[in-house]
């Protein structure tokens, strides 16, 4: 079984707020205690965390859920619910998240990076926070609010410094394993390799890089063609490109039309690919019988030939690109991106498919979110902060009618226009 999984789908839930309490003052000589009941606590948030120690995604695979802990419920003598536990949730370094329409979310590009993907619910007020001098006694509390739950999109793109590209069967798993101590699967039949295998390079000075072994590419992968976009992608963080042409190709495709397919390919997956850094390499040196395309470094994975210079032209590109970073000139890098989601403000009025008025928006419905509409005094409270909202004056906007069902979260009522602000004590 695969070890490595590069793209997944992720189900954050953040947890749900506790409720509000009600309750009442109750001590001895205490003829008329006043209201009492606590808030409940917020629920915790799932977070996504960019851990250098997570090299896949494979965790997600066949669990996809991750959940955040619940607020706990308000008690008397104002007793505030502890907040639920936020989920902390590791993905490796270079992971992109996106919404389930394919929009880019945020980028987890460096290690300890935190994103929220799913918010936890806010906490009913009890109904010690409802008391006026109109109602000294409130009998109604706040309902704590469900989390927030979606799915998103993961995709990893690997973080290396050298990117090994070439058709599939190019050498690139061997070149690997000779200057490295990754051990990728080597065989003589083309796509040996379907995942992506990474080795740290050392020289002689003691500097080290990370070098990518990207699975092989055919023409047309720019389009997709043999996996290519899930193979593509992770060269988008290379700092430099191993451009690898076969000098034994068993379909004998000359090294020069290699060389060409390989880069039509990368400049239209992405233009300033073209712009890293390039080594053509010649491999199969010792085998091939193939004319090398001018300027390339001849190699050979299995006799050692030319792997030191390539070494040292590999450490070369690194080290200017690290310097170009420093500088802030690295094209290589893609930088922390930072996408902020604010709480959305407001409300919306939509009409349902039954011509019901729908008003949709986190203050109005957490204003009708009462444990007991039907108490006394819950609902004129209710509508006198819908009205300061201005959910009247937005529903008659809308086109509602004296008479039409509005909706307001789970609460149902009949509208009148004629009414001070928005109709009769609703029954549901």
């Amino acid at each position: 079984m695969s070890q490595f999984a590069d793209e997944c789908q992720l189900n954050a839930r953040g947890g749900d707020g506790g409720a509000g309490c009600v309750s009442f003052r109750r001590e001895a000589h205490v003829a008329k205690g006043g209201p009492d009941g606590g808030d409940g606590g917020s629920g915790g948030g799932v977070w996504l965390v960019a851990d250098h120690n997570a090299a896949s995604l494979i965790a997600f695979k066949d669990h996809p859920h991750r959940r955040a802990g619940n607020g706990r419920h308000g008690q008397g003598k104002r007793r505030h619910g502890a907040s639920g536990d936020d989920t902390l949730v590791r993905v490796p370094v270079g992971t992109v998240v996106k919404s389930q329409d394919g929009e880019v979310l945020t980028d987890l590009a460096a290690d300890g990076v935190r994103w929220l993907a799913a918010a936890g619910g806010q906490g009913g007020m009890g109904n010690a926070r409802f008391s006026t001098h109109q109602n000294r006694a409130p009998a109604f509390a706040e309902q704590g609010e469900e989390g927030e739950q979606r799915w998103l999109g993961l995709e990893l793109k690997l973080l290396a410094d050298v990117a090994l590209v070439g058709f599939p069967n190019a050498g690139k798993s061997t070149l690997i394993s000779r200057i490295s101590a990754a051990r990728p699967k080597i065989a003589d039949y083309p796509f040996t390799t379907l995942e992506p295998n990474l080795g740290v390079v050392r020289t002689d000075d003691d500097f080290e890089m990370v070098v990518a072994d990207i699975p092989g590419l055919i023409a047309g992968a720019s389009e997709g063609r043999g996996l290519g976009h899930r193979f593509l992608r992770h060269t988008e963080r290379a700092r430099a490109l191993v451009v690898m042409v076969d000098l034994a190709s068993v379909e004998e495709i000359p090294p020069v039309e290699q060389q060409r397919v390989l880069l039509e390919e990368l400049g239209a997956y992405r233009p300033e690919l073209l712009e890293r850094p390039r080594i053509l390499v010649a491999s199969k040196a010792d085998a091939g019988h193939l004319e090398p395309p001018p300027g390339a470094l001849c190699i050979s994975g299995v006799t050692g030939l030319g792997l030191p210079e390539l070494i040292r032209a590999m450490a070369g590109a690194v080290r200017a690109a690290r310097s170009d970073q420093d500088r802030g000139l690295d094209a290589g890098s893609s930088g922390d991106v930072v996408v902020h989601r604010p709480a959305p403000a407001g409300f919306r009025v939509e009409r349902a498919d039954d011509g019901a008025y729908v008003v949709v928006g986190r203050a109005a419905e957490r204003t009708v979110a009462l444990s007991d509409l039907s108490a006394p005094g819950a609902w004129d409270f209710a509508r006198r902060r819908l009205q300061k909202l201005g959910v009247d004056r937005a529903l008659a906007r809308a086109g509602i009618k004296s008479g039409d069902t509005a909706r307001i979260g789970a609460l149902e009522f009949e509208y009148h226009d004629d009414d001070e602000y928005f109709g009769e004590e609703p029954t549901s």
